[in-house]
Formats: structure tokens, C-alpha cells, sequence
């Protein structure tokens, strides 16, 4: 017999808390109430696993594997409100009913599994990331959420309480399908209907990632997608045309602004969603990527009391973090900093940070140029949209302002033909910038189980040749770290992203620029005055063993 309460709390911990404790362990939801025990204890998790399974008597399975035939036994609800799973064991005793969960059973959970199952049940424990895991894996995201209530009802109370009970399933879905989206650091979650189903995705660190699902989630398609179009206030009835909302999404202490956008395809509506987390901790220029010489030269033009820094590169390659981090770096009460952006990704803290909204018309131009009689010492303008923004955003920098921001193009003295392309004039290009920096991310490979190993020349030559390099960029490197995968990185070898920089100093070549040279020959002469291309500068972190070099040709080989 265990000796737990009702709640699964062992009454040996139930001592070690305060009163207030213990009931607000009782009232957290079952998911996380292992990390409030952890946490109210001071305990880290394997110490808790650990003393649960001295207090209970229970084994702890670290890497526990799904039993399919529990899986028929055990109905998706049970498992994902009660954090429960069943495993397989080989060599078990036959007619065993093997659960594994992160805390013992507590009243309610032994009595649901004594109804559903015939086979008597023998417990074990597990860490409760890897009991999500194997939840969200085998029966799928949301799954007890969509699990069809009325089964096992009789037709005259299925009917009654059908609409009601669906309504109240699809709120709890999208609801799981967000969280576990912030769970995995997404990007963006993608739900896109195809013929007779609906796939959901989501963007981790670059990468779409399908998700497991429950297999009857194609009969709750369009619930779903209206569900989605209600929460960012759009017109649900309007099937035929684009629609743009923006959702306010709470998640624990998690607030995201969630940017929504549909567009009908020849299935349903395809909605996508872009996660921005409110609270989200700003990166320094460290924690971006950057090494000690790429920050020494950064630095030094922070420090200019005007002048233009352009931050370039695709959609999605960190731009607004990098700015974010330069605006750190050089925030301080005796500087007033005023951005503009679209939308605001981090908050500053002390800079007057403006959103634009071009539907009653507030644009970055018209915003910036009220923002000239604010009195700001640095702006920061999300990006250079059109002529008009970047015409200010040189006329500010020109007169006494420092300037940030953005354009897309490839690499970076591609900015300033960008510029010129647009309509600027090139004497106010090379007066105007200072530095230019074009960057990408490239996934981190994942320290839990990325490996060293020598270097293969047959394979590397020809990857570096792939970059514009060659085989000398080998010498004094004996070794490098390959993606392996495990649990914690979903079995990618890559976990989070690491950037990098190209840093071109526009000065030195202004004679050149306002003759309108082309992008070619300025990167040309860029490079002879020491500027580190884009390849050049992932070779770095490759050596370093921060990425692969197959994760380098994903990125850039198109560039060179």
C-alpha cells in the first residue's frame, strides 16, 4: 500500500510544507504539481524522484517505453489529466498492468485506472518531462482534450450534451496545442487543413516540426479554426477572403501576443500563428553569438554620437534580437531612446517604444518623424520599408541621431546598393552608415549529446568548397562536434540557435560607393580591408563546436 494522501503526496513531504503548501499543492493541476513539490521542497528534480521512490517504495524508470497494448487499456483523457502512461517492460510479470507517472497515484487517478482497466496495475515512477513526452508522443497534443465524451453514453444524453461538451473540448485543445507550442520554444504554429485531416506544425529553431495528434482531430477541424478566428476577434463567418487578428494568450507567467493570420485554401481556412512572448529576456551580445572581436568592433560604433547601424538578413534571422541587444548595451538613464517597431518584440527598459499601425496611419515613416521632435538621442525603426523611412532615417542620422535598423538583403555591403536601389542618394549613403552587419542562425548543436569526432577530409573539402573556401581552413583543427540526437533536443542533435555576423565598415570605401559600384565589387574591396564573410565567420563557430558544418550549407550556401 502506498503511503500517500488523496492528493499522491507522501505524508513524510506532506510534513516538510507549510500549511498553505499543501493546499495549494491540492489545488495545482496535476501536470505541474511535481514541479510546485520540487520547488516548495528546494529540490531539483532527480532529487525528488529519488526521495519519492524511497518514501513509496516505487522504481524509477528514467527512460520508460510505451505499451501499446495499455494504450487500448487506458483512454487518452485518464492519461493526460492524470500525467499517467502505460509502459512495457520486458520480462514483466504477465497480466500486469505497468503505469509509470512523476508522482504516486493519488486517489482519483488509482480509481480511474481500477473502472478502465481489468489487469491489476503495478506502478512506477518517471520524470515528468519524459511522462509528457510520451503522452503528447503516442496518444497526441490535446489528445484527452478531443477525446470523444459520448462513447460510452447512451444516444438521448449524447445528443443533449454533444454541442456543449465539443465546444468545451476545442477551447481546451487549442489551449493545450499553445501551451505545449511555448513548452517547445516554437516560433510559429501552423494549422493547416488537407484532405480529410488537419496538420498542425511547429517552428523550432528554424525548423517545421509536425506534431503528433489524436486520430480523431479531422472531425473537430472546423470548431478548431473557428475557435482560433473568435480568440483574435475575427469575422468567423468570412471564409472566402485573408483575415489578420492578434490573440493575448496567457501561459502561467508567459504573456504572448500572438499574431494571427488566415487565408483560405481549397480545403479550410490555413491559419498561422506567430508566438511573441511579452516577458521575453532580451540577449546581450554574448548570448546572441557574437565573439570578443565581432563585440570589441560593434562597440566602438555604439559609442558614435550619430551615424546609421543596418542590421541585414532574411525573415526570421534575429535582427530585432540584435538590435535589442545593441540597445541594452548602451542603455542608461542618461540617454533617451525611442523605437519604433512591428511589431514590439522586446521591452526596453526606460526607451519610449512605439507600435506602428498602418491601418489608421501610423507608419514607420510617419511615426519616425515624430518621433525627430521628441528630442530622442538613439531611435531604433523596425525596418526600412520604402524611400520615405530611409530618407529620415539618413537625414536623422545626419543630424546629430544614432540610427538602428533593418533591410533584407543577402549580405552586407548589400545594404548599401539596397539603399541607393531604393532612391537614396549615395553621398548620403556612405555619409550616413557607419556599419552594416548581416547575419543568420544557425541551430546550436545540443551539449547533452553532440560528440567529437577527427576530422573527415573526403567529406569536409568539399563542403567547405561549397562555402567558397578551401582545405587550409582544416589546419590546427584535429577535431569537431556532429549532431548525435537525444530526448532533449527530440532526437535532432540541435537545440537553440546560435547567429552569424558579417561586419562591413561602409567609411573606408565611401569614394567608392557614391560612384554607385556594384554589390559584387564593393564586397570585393570589403573583403581586402578585412571584412569576415558570412561563410568565414560559421566556420568560426563550426571549429568552435557550436554547429556542424552541414547546419553552415543549410544557411549559406546560396549566398556564395
Amino acid at each position: 500500500m502506498l503511503t500517500v494522501d488523496r492528493h499522491g503526496l507522501p505524508s513524510a513531504l506532506a510534513e516538510r510544507l507549510t500549511d498553505e503548501a499543501r493546499a495549494t499543492f491540492a489545488e495545482t493541476p496535476r501536470e505541474a504539481r511535481f514541479k510546485f513539490l520540487a520547488q516548495a521542497l528546494g529540490l531539483d528534480e532527480a532529487a525528488l524522484l529519488a526521495e519519492l521512490a524511497r518514501l513509496t517504495g516505487l522504481e524509477v524508470l528514467e527512460e520508460p517505453a510505451i505499451d501499446p497494448d495499455g494504450m487500448k487499456v487506458l483512454p487518452a483523457r485518464i492519461a493526460s489529466e492524470a500525467q499517467v502512461v502505460p509502459t512495457l517492460l520486458p520480462g514483466g510479470e504477465a497480466g500486469r498492468l505497468r503505469l509509470v507517472t512523476a508522482l504516486p497515484p493519488d486517489t482519483d487517478t488509482a480509481d480511474w485506472v481500477a473502472t478502465f482497466a481489468a489487469r491489476r496495475p503495478q506502478w512506477y515512477l518517471a520524470p515528468p518531462e519524459r511522462v509528457a513526452a510520451l503522452i503528447n508522443e503516442n496518444y497526441g497534443v490535446g489528445s484527452g482534450s478531443l477525446e470523444d465524451e459520448g462513447d460510452d453514453l447512451p444516444v438521448a444524453e449524447v445528443a443533449a450534451s454533444d454541442e456543449a461538451d465539443q465546444d468545451a473540448a476545442v477551447v481546451r485543445f487549442v489551449t493545450e496545442v499553445l501551451t505545449q507550442a511555448v513548452a517547445e520554444g516554437a516560433t510559429d504554429v501552423h494549422f493547416e487543413p488537407q484532405e480529410n485531416n488537419l496538420r498542425i506544425r511547429y517552428r523550432v529553431d528554424g525548423i517545421l516540426i509536425p506534431i503528433p495528434l489524436p486520430d480523431n482531430l479531422a472531425r473537430f477541424q472546423d470548431a478548431i479554426i473557428s475557435r482560433l478566428k473568435i480568440m483574435a476577434r475575427l469575422n468567423i463567418s468570412e471564409r472566402r477572403l485573408p483575415q489578420d487578428g492578434r490573440i493575448n494568450f496567457r501561459d502561467g507567467k508567459n504573456v504572448l501576443d500572438i499574431r494571427v493570420s488566415t487565408i483560405p485554401t481549397i480545403y479550410a481556412e490555413s491559419v498561422s500563428l506567430r508566438l511573441l512572448n511579452q516577458r521575453k529576456e532580451a540577449y546581450n551580445m554574448d548570448r546572441i553569438g557574437m565573439n570578443a572581436e565581432e563585440q570589441a568592433a560593434v562597440r566602438k560604433v555604439l559609442d558614435y554620437p550619430h551615424g546609421i547601424i543596418l542590421v541585414t538578413g532574411p525573415t526570421g534571422s534575429g535582427k530585432s534580437t540584435t538590435l535589442n541587444a545593441f540597445l541594452q548595451a548602451i542603455n542608461s538613464p542618461d540617454i533617451r531612446i525611442v523605437t519604433i517597431e512591428d511589431p514590439i518584440e522586446y521591452e526596453v527598459p526606460g526607451a519610449n517604444q512605439v507600435q506602428t499601425r498602418a491601418e489608421i496611419g501610423l507608419t514607420f515613416a510617419g511615426a519616425l518623424r515624430s518621433t525627430l521632435r521628441q528630442d530622442p538621442d538613439v531611435i531604433m525603426v523596425g525596418e526600412i520599408r520604402d524611400l520615405e523611412t530611409a530618407e529620415i532615417s539618413i537625414r536623422a542620422s545626419l543630424t546629430g541621431h544614432l540610427v538602428f535598423s533593418t533591410l533584407h538583403t543577402n549580405d552586407a555591403p548589400g545594404a548599401i546598393t539596397r539603399l541607393i536601389d531604393m532612391g537614396v542618394e549615395p553621398f548620403l549613403v556612405g555619409s550616413a552608415v557607419e556599419l552594416v552587419i548581416a547575419q543568420r542562425l544557425v541551430r546550436r548543436l545540443c551539449p547533452d549529446c553532440a560528440k567529437t569526432v577527427p576530422v573527415d577530409r573526403a567529406k569536409l573539402v568539399p563542403a567547405l568548397a561549397t562555402l567558397g573556401m578551401d582545405e587550409s581552413y582544416l589546419q590546427d583543427v584535429p577535431s569537431l562536434k556532429e549532431a548525435v540526437g537525444c530526448r532533449k533536443c527530440r532526437g535532432t542533435g540541435y537545440r537553440g540557435r546560435v547567429g552569424v555576423f558579417e561586419i562591413f565598415h561602409p567609411k573606408p570605401l565611401h569614394d567608392l560607393i557614391i560612384t554607385r559600384i556594384s554589390n559584387r565589387e564593393l564586397t570585393e574591396k570589403a573583403i581586402a580591408l578585412g571584412m569576415r564573410p558570412l561563410a568565414k565567420a560559421g566556420w568560426l563557430k563550426v571549429a568552435a563546436g557550436l554547429t556542424t558544418i552541414d547546419e553552415l550549407i543549410r544557411n549559406l550556401s546560396s549566398n556564395e
